[in-house]
């Protein structure tokens, strides 16, 4: 089975996507990135020494030189890796765009979107699973010079634990609008699968 095979499709959604995306699956999809945004913001300080009450001398690499890359560059690869899921509900999540050399234009099997996607959902919560158990007292949970500052960390931090259980979704929608068959109600009341 090829990742990408076949002609390109002509689309008629609002999404640019064969069949039509679920309301929620598209305000899911909209909100991803901006459960992490506070984390990735809540970050940028640490690029310049200021550990924001994180009792963790050294975490961060003492130079400029490497911190201020480090940090920066994480907050983008998250912020990025968090706008592919978009590719979940958007027509370039089924056909691969016609600016991209020998695929564009092509349609994109199911499986190519379905496996990494259900990976990364899968990865990012258990990834961020010791977060909420650090909340009742199982495993380590990082120390703060005061209780406002680790208030601060956990608010931006928190949403964060949502991003892999929200690709979980947004993948299964993603399955079930494109490999489940679709089904119209005909005119005379009866509906018939298509």
């Amino acid at each position: 089975m090829t990742a990408i095979d076949g002609p390109l499709r002509l689309t008629t959604t609002a999404h640019g996507t064969e069949r039509p995306v679920p309301p929620w699956a598209s305000m899911t999809a909209h909100a991803i990135p901006l459960l992490l945004l506070p984390q990735c913001l809540w970050r940028l300080p640490f690029a310049f020494g200021f550990e924001m009450g994180l009792d963790a001398d050294g975490a961060m690499p003492s130079s400029l030189w490497v911190s201020v890359p480090y940090v920066f560059g994480l907050s983008l690869i998250t912020e990025g890796l968090a706008l592919l899921s978009f590719g979940l509900v958007r027509g370039w999540g089924e056909v691969a765009p016609a600016w991209l050399p020998f695929i564009g234009g092509k349609r994109i099997a199911p499986s190519a979107a379905i496996i990494p996607a259900t990976l990364g959902g899968l990865g990012a919560t258990v990834f961020w699973a010791p977060v909420p158990l650090s909340w009742f007292g199982v495993g380590d949970a990082a120390g703060f010079s005061s209780g406002g500052w680790e208030t601060l960390a956990s608010l931006c931090i928190a949403p964060g634990t949502l991003w892999g259980p929200l690709v979980l979704l947004l993948t299964y929608a993603y399955y079930t609008r494109r490999c489940r068959p679709a089904k119209h109600h005909g005119h005379s009341g009866g509906s018939v699968a298509a």
